[in-house]
This record gives structure tokens, C-alpha cells and sequence, in this order.
């Protein structure tokens, strides 16, 4: 009997294992878990009337005074920076005293302009402590767009760094700052500096703090505005209460811990953050270190040269990244830094598939997060990667969630001549397509309500959403991303909707093509879009490829067409292949296809734009074996019709 007891329970979680394996029930339990857990400290803060973020982060300090908060440098050369909680949370007040006197109020925004640095964290937890939040301009931004930027945010507090090119791009536009739009400008030289840091440091009184609602933004930051102007996204502060405990669980971080009778103290994982600070996912994580007690490494900015003595001297457990950072560290060559760090994980968007498995292998990184979420907040999936079933993709839902999300995460078919979704001419209706096909995810709401909204932005806002769509009176978000989803519930991207094209009358996802080229050995990066040819219909592909300078005299344009062909369908191998004399990805790491789409093949617009003027373009027209150089007169046949493609 006892036997026969034990084999029935063997099998019973035998089979139960099975089933985890199959469904991944556990996953999404302890995912709604988190969640309800989230929900109890939002409940407890409001009912405390501590709903700012400036109370999560003085626990910390409260809790690990002697700890390392904030670790910096610019260069690695130069001896680090550190300050320990109780000096960061000091810092913190005397910035709160300073920005409140130069007029900065609670409930209103105030704006910076600010490099990577210490400085910016305290002036983030100043702003806080006054019951007010940072609009974070990007400091690459000049002219009319940071003008329009600081309309926006319509603060009248502006924090300038003392950096020399932010200061001039600053001055050209001070007197419309100071006159249009009546702000008063804050530079922070030495001299300011020095003042701020005499200051006596004064809590800031709660009063400040006590109209803090759940929906008021811990700050504002921006799309990149390729295609116009950036568009301003709040953070609300009652979606910030998880970007604390929950990456730390996803990344295996631990945070520090105070002695007590039963345990000795920890000290805290270290994350390193190189990333753009003005930007939600550089942002995110500097914020969630401070409020779950954990030390920030800041570096002033992604480089490839800087990025492996920081890891190392940081004693970082992890590191975030964005677009194209992976690519480019997997780029250099090999290095005695590779390995031998503390690394546990990296965190963060953009991993692309043909370099997920080898910069694992090669840098000896145990877990990626690689997360996928737009700016705006509306789809947030997660895919923690610890092993060979989950690499290269971009989010997971197991069997609860996907039933969960069954009709509240849709894929709808796309049109892909006009960019929308496609109608039934008879219906006016979508169409849905199935998750293993894949389309444009739209998100079901049950008002405009559950989009936060473009910040003083209410007509881009109300672009965002589409009605109609299955039936009468429903209402839908448009993310503008065309995903999947597999069997297992493993998500992966397709593309984005404006960089699909259509070529020989079918559709061509860029991310399709450009996973199939960066497999080919030499080829670094492949930024791939559609260009307009004269007399042609659509749009001929074409990859903008980057191959190291010592690589070129001897690349195999044969075998890369060969591969293509290999790996594509015929309409998707690339007709034109431009090769970039230099890499130039835009401020946050990630591909800019507007440039080169706009300037096409047309050599004369090539020589005289702004990406690459030196660029040589090679083409295929279908019936060759390989690529080879297009000239002057090759695109001259193409205006005047005497060639065809």
C-alpha cells in the first residue's frame, strides 16, 4: 500500500511537471502574483499618502546609509566617483531646497538637459522632493525640436549641464527659451554646482508631496521623433511601483540588506547603466536601483572601448542595453575582459536573433531580459532567457496569460499600401489573423482612459486608437508593430509598419532580412528599408550594411547573395546593398532608416547627404551570381528606363 501511495504521488508530480513544462503555469502565477504584490504598495502608499517615489527611495537610504547608492565615471582613466546612500540622499534634499528656490513648484514639471552623471540622479530626486518631476530633454536635441520639446513640457525651470556642445546648442536657441517661453534657465557650472552642495541638507517638508496623485508622472520623456517632431510620454507614478522588485527577481539581483540578530548584512548587486538617462529605458533602470536598494554604476555614455573596464571596475551583476549595443560590443575584437567579470544578466530591448546566442556565449552572460514595450507603455511582454528554449524573442506568456490576453492582445492583418489595417471593402471590418502568422498587435481598451496619452498632445493621442474594428462601437490601440506568437507563447518581432515594404507585390519585413544578412560572416550590421525606383512599383530592397575596413578588399559578395537567397524568398533578397564607410546609430543605440530610405540609390543624394557621403552601392538584378558596384550610368538606365529590375 505504502508503495503503491508513493508511485501514484511519484506520478502525480511527474505529471504535474509535465504539465509545467508544456503550459508554464508557474511562470504566470508568480507573474500575477508580483502583480497583486504591486497593487497592495500602491493601495498602502495612497492610503499613507506616500504615493512619491522620493518615500521608496528614502527607505532605502534609511535602511543602507553606509551602502554604495551611485558609482561614476566618464572615462576610465579617471578615478571613480561614489556616494553612499546617506550622501545621495543628502544630495537629494540640498537639490530640492535649490530647485524650489529657483521657482520650481509641486504638481508643475521642470526641465533638464543633462549628461549621464550624478547630477542627474540628484536633480531627479530634488524634483521629487518638491512634489514636481523632470521633463529630460535630449541633450543631442537643438533648434526647433528642442524648442517644440520645451513647449510641451511647459515648464519654466530649465537645469542646463555645463557640458561645452550642450551649452551651445542652448545659446543659439536662449532667447526664444527666455522670451516665447518665459524660462529661466539654470547652468550647471562649477560655481552652481559649488553653491548647491554648501547648502544645509533640509528634508523637503511633506506638504510639498502631498498632491502627488497615482497619475502625476515620476518624469516625462520622448519618442526619438525620426519622422517629425518627439512626442512627450509621462511615466505615471503609479506604474513606476514595479520597476523595483520585479527586475530584481527577473535579473537575480539581490538588493542590500542591514544586519540583524538573524542575518548579516548584504551588500548591494551593482547595475551598470550606460545608456541615455533622458530615455525611458536608461531612466527606468537608475530609478529602479535606487528605490529597491541596489548600487547605480553610471557610465557618461555607451562606448565600446569603456563599456568592459566599467563592467569590471564597477563590480557590476548587470548591465542594461538598447538597439543595436549588443552588435556593436560583439564587434570589437576579443578582449581578456570578455569573461571573468561578476555579470549575471542583461537587461533591456533590441537583441537582435543573429547575435543573441554568441554574445551569450562569447562574454559568458547567464540571463538576458529582453523586454518589449513601446514607449507609450500599452504592451509590455518580458522574456527572461536562461537557457536555449527561450533565446531570441521577445517576450513569453504561458497558458493562463494566454488565454488571458486571448481577445485583448490581437494580430490583424495589415495593409500594407496604405500602412493601416486592412478592411473588408464589404464590412469595414479587420481581419484577424492567427499568433502563429502574426500581424499588427492591436490593443483592445475599454475606454481612450487606459492610454495614458501623448503629454499636451491630444490629436497624436487620439491617432493612436482605431474603432470598428470587429464589430460596431469597439476600440482598439494601434501599437504600429507587427509581432507573433508561437505554440510555446514565445513572442517575436516582425517588424515595425512603416519599414515594412512591398516589393514584386509581396510584403518584405526589414527584421526578416537583416536576421539572414548579420548571420553572414564579416557582415557587422544590416540596417534594411525600401527604396523607390524610377518607372517601378513599391519599393526595391535594400540592406545599408556595415564590414569592417581590413575585410572589404576580400568579402564574398558572391556567397553573401548566395546566402540570401538561401535563407529569403526571392522578392526579399536585397536588389541594392549600400556599404557604410562607419556605423551611425542615432542617440540611443538603435538603427535610423529614415536617412537612408529618404536618400535611396540616387548617388547624387548620396554624395550629398548626411549619412554617408563616401558610401559605395553595389546591386543585383536578379539574374547574376553576385553583387557587384552600381554606377553613375546604372542609375541613370534606371531614371531613363533603359533597365528593369
Amino acid at each position: 500500500m505504502a508503495l503503491a501511495t508513493a508511485a501514484i504521488a511519484a506520478g502525480t508530480t511527474a505529471a504535474a511537471a509535465y504539465l509545467d513544462a508544456r503550459l508554464h503555469l508557474r511562470k504566470d502565477l508568480a507573474d500575477y502574483r508580483e502583480a497583486r504584490q504591486i497593487g497592495r504598495l500602491g493601495q498602502r502608499l495612497a492610503k499613507e499618502n506616500k504615493r512619491s517615489l522620493w518615500y521608496m527611495f528614502e527607505e532605502q537610504a534609511q535602511k543602507l546609509p553606509k551602502e554604495t547608492c551611485i558609482w561614476y565615471r566618464s572615462t576610465p582613466s579617471e578615478t571613480p566617483v561614489t556616494y553612499t546612500y546617506q550622501q545621495t540622499y543628502e544630495n537629494a534634499c540640498r537639490w530640492a531646497g535649490f530647485l524650489a528656490e529657483q521657482g520650481v513648484r509641486p504638481g508643475e514639471l521642470m526641465s533638464c538637459y543633462l549628461v549621464n552623471s550624478p547630477e542627474f540622479m540628484f536633480n531627479m530626486l530634488g524634483a521629487w522632493g518638491v512634489g514636481s518631476a523632470p521633463a529630460m530633454m535630449n541633450y543631442n536635441l537643438g533648434g526647433d525640436g528642442l524648442v517644440h520639446c520645451l513647449k510641451v513640457a511647459d515648464s519654466k525651470v530649465l537645469v542646463v549641464d555645463g557640458d561645452p556642445a550642450c551649452l551651445e546648442r542652448i545659446e543659439a536657441v536662449r532667447a526664444r527659451l527666455e522670451g516665447e517661453l518665459g524660462m529661466k534657465i539654470i547652468v550647471l557650472d562649477n560655481t552652481t554646482k559649488a553653491s548647491i552642495y554648501a547648502r544645509e541638507p533640509t528634508r523637503p517638508p511633506n506638504t510639498y508631496r502631498d498632491g502627488v496623485t497615482g497619475t502625476f508622472p515620476i518624469f516625462l520623456f520622448y519618442t526619438s521623433g525620426t519622422t517629425g517632431h518627439p512626442k512627450a510620454c509621462p511615466f505615471e507614478t503609479q506604474r513606476s511601483y514595479g520597476l523595483g522588485g520585479p527586475r530584481l527577481r527577473s535579473t537575480g539581483l539581490k538588493a542590500g540588506q542591514p544586519s540583524t540578530l538573524l542575518r548579516s548584512a548584504r551588500k548591494p548587486d551593482v547595475w551598470y547603466d550606460c545608456m541615455p538617462l533622458y530615455h525611458g529605458t536608461g531612466c527606468t533602470v537608475a530609478i529602479g536601483c535606487l528605490i529597491s536598494g541596489l548600487t547605480l554604476a553610471i557610465g557618461r555614455r555607451f562606448s565600446v572601448r569603456n563599456f568592459w573596464p566599467d563592467v569590471h571596475d564597477s563590480g557590476a551583476n548587470a548591465f542594461v542595453y538598447v538597439g543595436e549595443t549588443a552588435r556593436y560590443l560583439l564587434a570589437a575584437p576579443p578582449s581578456k575582459l570578455d569573461k571573468g567579470h561578476q555579470l549575471k544578466a542583461m537587461y533591456g530591448n533590441g537583441m537582435r536573433p543573429d547575435v543573441w546566442t554568441k554574445f551569450q556565449e562569447r562574454f559568458d552572460i547567464p540571463t538576458v531580459n529582453e523586454f518589449f514595450n513601446s514607449t507609450e507603455g500599452m504592451l509590455s511582454i518580458l522574456n527572461v532567457c536562461r537557457g536555449p528554449f527561450h533565446a531570441a524573442h521577445v517576450g513569453h506568456h504561458g497558458w493562463l496569460k494566454r488565454r488571458e490576453f486571448h481577445d485583448k492582445i490581437v494580430p490583424v492583418q495589415i495593409d500594407h499600401e496604405t500602412g493601416g489595417m486592412w478592411r473588408d471593402p464589404k464590412t469595414g471590418f479587420a481581419k484577424r489573423s492567427s499568433y502563429d502568422e502574426g500581424g499588427e498587435i492591436i490593443i483592445k481598451c475599454a475606454s481612450e482612459k487606459e492610454f495614458v496619452g501623448y503629454y499636451n498632445n491630444p490629436s497624436a493621442t487620439a491617432s493612436r486608437f482605431e474603432r470598428d474594428i470587429f464589430v460596431k462601437g469597439d476600440l482598439y490601440y494601434r501599437t504600429g508593430d507587427a509581432l507573433r506568437r508561437d505554440s510555446d507563447g514565445k513572442w517575436f518581432f516582425l517588424d515595425r509598419l512603416g519599414d515594412t515594404f512591398r516589393w514584386k507585390s509581396e510584403n518584405v519585413s526589414t527584421a526578416q532580412v537583416a536576421e539572414v544578412l548579420g548571420r553572414f560572416p564579416g557582415i557587422i550590421e544590416s540596417n534594411v528599408y525600401g527604396v523607390s525606383i524610377p518607372s517601378h512599383d513599391g519599393r526595391a530592397g535594400c540592406a545599408a550594411i556595415y564590414i569592417r575596413p581590413e575585410d572589404r578588399a576580400n568579402f564574398d559578395w558572391a556567397g553573401l547573395l548566395a546566402h540570401a537567397r538561401q535563407g529569403l524568398p526571392k522578392y526579399a533578397v536585397p536588389v541594392f546593398l549600400r556599404i557604410l564607410e562607419r556605423q551611425s546609430p542615432m542617440h540611443n543605440q538603435k538603427q535610423n532608416k529614415v536617412p537612408l530610405r529618404n536618400e535611396g540609390v540616387d548617388l547624387g543624394k548620396i554624395k550629398e547627404g548626411s549619412v554617408g557621403k563616401g558610401d559605395v552601392v553595389f546591386w543585383n538584378r536578379g539574374a547574376g551570381m553576385t553583387y557587384e558596384v552600381f554606377g553613375e550610368g546604372d542609375w541613370m538606365n534606371l531614371v531613363e528606363g533603359k533597365a528593369r529590375l
